[in-house]
């Protein structure tokens, strides 16, 4: 299995490193949802797991053989990237792509980074990957527009997020292998 471990530099200067997750990082992980949860946007969950439910998903994810990575700056997690692969055998071609970055982590280029891994592990794993994106959240919609997405699919009024209803966009990148 590829274990890519990518490290560079951020806008701000700050070393970050994109690499797989361990079970040790689950209390960083939850604390950083947490962050996210209480500012209100773009996280698809109400409350975070544990860290003793984090452990589990987190060894889910090794068992399955999915990408799950880490974005570590300053010693801890502040952000994650994670493929899951279609479970059962006629959709295992497939991913279903899913990130997220702390407030302090955004803006620093760290994006990017994130969809040059997540290439390279799918030309490796995978044909097709799937994510959404909230239509209100163009910084992430034209980043994956530039990564080769297009549109598949739009669920109107899909989400309520600061006092407004917002659609919720499909999008796939296609794979050579």
């Amino acid at each position: 299995m590829l274990d890519l471990r990518f490290e560079f530099t951020a806008k701000d200067e700050s070393t970050v490193i994109l690499r797989p997750v361990e079970e040790s990082d689950a209390g960083d992980i939850v604390t950083a949802v947490e962050s996210i949860i209480a500012a209100g946007q773009y996280i698809q969950k109400d409350v975070p797991r544990t860290r003793e439910e984090e452990k589990l998903f987190i060894r889910d994810m090794k068992k399955k053989e999915n990408m799950y990575i880490g974005v570590e700056r300053n010693g801890r997690v502040v952000g994650i990237a994670r493929v899951i692969r279609g479970e059962i055998q006629m959709k295992r071609h497939t991913g279903l792509f899913r990130t997220w970055l702390a407030e302090e982590a955004q803006g620093l280029g760290i994006g990017k980074k994130i969809m040059d891994y997540t290439d390279m592990w799918c030309e490796q794993h995978i044909r097709k990957l799937s994510l959404t994106v909230f239509s209100s959240n163009q910084v992430a919609y034209q980043l994956y527009k530039k990564y080769g997405f297009h549109e598949e699919g739009n669920q109107k009024e899909q989400a309520f997020i600061n006092g407004e209803y917002v659609d919720e966009l499909w999008m796939a990148k296609f794979y050579k292998n």
